[in-house]
């Protein structure tokens, strides 16, 4: 039986952000993923570079988060800044713009490769003092206790018995955990599907991102480096075996149709993926023993960009209130470390939530009044600029109280 402070199932993105994140805080962190190594630091060849590669936009919180885990450098050459986002509504009058140089930033945010986090990730879980790295691991048996939980995991085949006083789900959004211990969700499917490919424009405009609402959804634009732009295009699922059947030229012909001329003749489409869209929420994101984060807590409708970020807040609350608990000397999976990140963090989920839910479906509803209502709602946000901060501001991750990461401040500072 090996003892640790917390296990974190699931070491993707934001539970290796987790587990970075309490690197050499004098905590023991044990994290079990089911891949396999696949990058430098495990001794294997880093993955190429790819033209269609799979990106996520980071506001300025998720930037300053990882600055002050201390990984930002190592992906940030990969990193494209947003200077500028456009917003607007196809056909009609509403349009919104925010500006990095009105908020007095450097940019409202990065879009970022995917790889390169996960890069960075396992470059410093290689060499992380006491953190234990599982993989390829898968859980089993799964016991709680008032004063602990017992977890058998197999490590490549073979059997390992855990105790430990946290568990932290970090499992994505069909979460095993979460399914173990009866946590109910929210759970709503739109009946649309996000399209995701990538294209190089003739006139390119580097650091603008677009959000263009149409008739079947938003569509959204995000600058890449190399003057490629990543296309997330809402299509209802019914309409997905046209689009995705399509060859190069119908698909850009339709894509240059819904999105127009701003970037010039867009080209070089790469090979088309999607995947549904559902609204899903946690009913409870801890429970004795147990705290959810990430798309295990919450998993959201794309518009805005907001998911990952919120998983990354999420990690930077509970880590503080972990370490806080370490100084202190206190058990890190108490209830008063619980109900901690509960209170600190369903407020902002919900919100988030609530937001994304809103805009994916206000903008598909034809109804003439709610259009017009919603074009002079976009110009007067463009037109108000107190309205126009507050919403930069929380879309960045700066809005309210800020824990010490994403204040770009180490843990242990």
């Amino acid at each position: 039986m090996q003892d640790y402070d917390l296990v974190i199932i699931g070491g993707g993105l934001v539970g290796g952000s987790l587990a970075c994140a309490l690197n050499g805080t004098g905590l023991r962190v044990a994290v079990v993923e089911a891949t396999t190594p696949a990058h430098p630091s495990t001794g294997t060849t880093p993955p190429p570079a790819q033209y269609d590669e799979r990106v996520i936009a980071l506001s300025l919180g998720s930037r300053r988060i990882f600055e002050g885990i201390g990984i930002w450098p190592a992906m940030a050459q990969a990193s494209e800044p947003i200077l500028e986002v456009h917003v607007s509504d196809r056909g009609h009058c509403g349009f919104a713009h925010l500006d990095a140089a009105d908020e007095g930033v450097e940019a409202l945010g990065f879009v970022t490769p995917a790889r390169a986090i996960g890069m960075a990730i396992e470059s410093r879980l290689a060499q992380a003092d006491g953190v234990e790295l599982l993989r390829p691991a898968r859980l089993g048996g799964l016991r709680i206790e008032q004063s602990h939980a017992d977890l058998e995991v197999a490590v490549a085949g073979v059997s390992r018995l855990l105790r430990t006083r946290l568990i932290v789900a970090a499992d994505g959004g069909s979460s095993g955990v979460r399914r173990r211990l009866k946590l109910g969700v929210h759970d709503r499917p739109y009946g649309y599907a996000a399209i995701i490919s990538t294209v190089t424009a003739s006139a390119p405009q580097p650091g603008v991102a677009y959000e263009r609402f149409t008739d079947s959804g938003p569509l959204a634009m995000l600058p890449m480096t190399g003057g490629r732009w990543s296309v997330v295009w809402t299509a209802q699922e019914r309409d997905l075996p046209a689009i995705l059947g399509q060859d190069d030229t119908a698909f850009l012909a339709e894509l240059q149709r819904r999105f127009g001329a701003r970037l010039g003749r867009l080209e070089r489409p790469s090979r088309r993926s999607a995947y549904p869209l559902r609204l899903t929420l946690a009913k409870q994101i801890t429970r004795p023993r147990v705290a959810l984060v990430g798309n295990a807590a919450h998993t959201l409708h794309p518009v805005a960009g907001q998911g990952f970020n919120l998983g990354l807040r999420d990690v930077a609350e509970l880590a503080d209130l972990l370490v806080e608990a370490r100084i202190t000397g206190r058990d890190p999976g108490a209830p008063a470390v619980l109900n901690g990140y509960r209170q600190r963090r369903r407020g902002d989920q919900r919100k988030v939530a609530l937001a994304t839910d809103t805009l994916a479906r206000l903008f598909v509803n034809p109804f003439p009044p709610v259009r017009a209502a919603r074009d002079l709602g976009m110009l007067a946000l463009d037109l108000c600029p107190s309205a126009r901060h507050a919403l930069a501001r929380r879309f960045m991750g700066l809005h309210g109280r800020l824990p010490r990461l994403a204040r770009g401040l180490p843990l242990r500072g």
